[in-house]
């Protein structure tokens, strides 16, 4: 069904939106989605960091126990 909308009636339904919501509203909105991919990539990015903080410590301590002495 959307494969056949094409240029034209990308254009169509971005002027339809423009007309009901007026530019500052779109402007406001189109601001808040950027904020919101920011602090998306931001959060992934930590995530990230900290599993490979977790893998760095666990490959750190490779030694073994001294419980095991006779």
């Amino acid at each position: 069904m959307l494969n056949n909308i094409g240029l034209p009636g990308l254009l169509l339904i971005a002027v339809v939106v423009l007309v009901l919501f007026g530019r500052g509203k779109i402007s406001s909105l189109m601001g808040e989605v950027g904020k919101g991919i920011t602090s998306f990539k931001k959060g992934v990015n930590e995530g990230a960091a900290e599993l490979e903080e977790e893998a760095a410590e666990a490959a750190k301590d490779v030694t073994p126990k001294e419980t095991d002495k006779v």
